[in-house]
């Protein structure tokens, strides 16, 4: 089960998210030629511009936000950040909305970053990012919903407070088990970089929103007649 798309249309061509997804797209298919050319350049590469806790440097705590481990950890991330992205881009407008993009995939990185600093192991996706988009939908749209789909089955539609909370609370709950589980080296999925993420985007979205695209007709379309 996985969401297809939210019931509110963009007000405005989502530049931002659209270059966002492009520019993660394109690294990614750079990852796959170095695949063909050779695994180890990949490695290499990946350890370049990977975010590594115990190899802390600042740049690449935003490079490592535009590279992905595998084609459905891109594609999950793209599908999120086009569904929700869009309307958040709207109440933000372009720039302050990527600047906002970044901003919390930072505080992801440093919270991952905190929750284990001697990991060695590169840590790459812009989950972090995605979160505080999502996290941002969450106060801003409180009344809309998301389709979702059961493959084979059918599509239903629920409300997006009750798809973004269960989410938030499956990663809150998994970076608790995860740390309890935890034995120096950690890898696999940055829970706690997706719930800092996500709470970075609820909380600063308010200093983000433009003040006049506040109206209700400018972004709530399900209250609508």
């Amino acid at each position: 089960m996985f969401p297809v798309r939210d019931v509110i249309p963009s007000q405005t061509v989502p530049v931002a998210t659209i270059g966002l997804i492009a520019i993660n797209s394109f690294v990614f298919l750079h990852e796959f030629s170095l695949v063909a050319y050779s695994p180890a350049a990949l490695d290499s590469f990946i350890e370049i511009y990977g975010f590594i806790p115990a190899a802390f440097t600042i740049p690449t705590i935003f490079t490592s936000m535009f590279l992905h481990g595998s084609w459905m950890h891109l594609f999950g991330n793209m599908l999120s950040l086009w569904i929700f992205g869009d309307n958040v881009e709207d109440r933000l407008g372009h720039g302050r909305y990527v600047f906002f993009y970044l901003l919390c995939g930072a505080i992801a990185t440093l919270a991952h970053f905190y929750s284990n600093p001697s990991s060695q192991i590169p840590t790459v996706g812009a989950s972090g990012a995605i979160a505080g988009v999502m996290g941002a939908y969450f106060v801003l749209y409180p009344h809309s919903r998301v389709l979702m789909w059961v493959p084979i089955f059918f599509l239903f539609e629920v409300p997006a407070v009750f798809f973004l909370g269960f989410w938030f609370l499956t990663q809150l709950l998994s970076g608790v088990t995860s740390g309890l589980a935890a034995s120096g080296q950690v890898g696999g999925v940055a829970f706690w970089a997706h719930v800092a993420g996500f709470a970075a985007g609820a909380i600063l979205v308010r200093v983000f929103a433009r003040p006049e695209r506040t109206r209700l007709d400018w972004w709530d379309a399900t209250t609508r007649p």
